[in-house]
């Protein structure tokens, strides 16, 4: 059983059934959307419903307000304690910072690609495995799991 951190988008509709899979298969799910009973995840607007117009200076001091701070406290936390990284693309900025982590900590990282407009990423080669659908990625997580490799 692997302790996992599941890097995407909210934007990705795929980020629940990737999770619930995983945590079907046996394995410890983080899942920034729901990272704790009752709470939601982070989301900018909880700060500033006109998130979206900040200019740079704005952004920066954002980053001290105490909401991000739990935010960042939480996904932080979760990549410190997972012992694997699964990047599910498509994804942004801050899933790759955390993804480059996982290959950074030395810690396996999977990257799940999603099936049609995959544009190329030479990076990728730093990743553990490359996966091309969620049942490769289950199989690729599970020996390791049971030991096995």
């Amino acid at each position: 059983m692997r302790r996992i951190y599941v890097a995407s988008s909210w934007r990705n509709a795929d980020q629940p059934a990737v999770v619930a899979s995983l945590r079907a298969a046996g394995h410890q799910v983080y899942d920034f959307r729901h990272p704790a009973p009752g709470d939601d995840g982070f989301h900018w607007s909880e700060i500033d419903p006109d998130w979206q117009a900040w200019d740079p200076t704005d952004f920066r001091e954002a980053l001290s307000h105490p909401i991000a701070d739990h935010g960042f406290g939480n996904d932080w936390g979760a990549m410190q304690w997972a012992d694997t990284g699964v990047l599910l693309l498509p994804s942004g900025r801050s899933a790759h910072l955390e993804a480059g982590y996982f290959v950074g900590a030395g810690k396996p990282l999977f990257i799940l690609l999603p099936p049609h407009n995959t544009e190329p990423e030479l990076m990728y080669r730093m990743a553990t495995r490359i996966c091309l659908g969620l049942a490769e990625l289950v199989e690729a997580l599970t020996p390791v799991a049971a030991g096995q490799g």
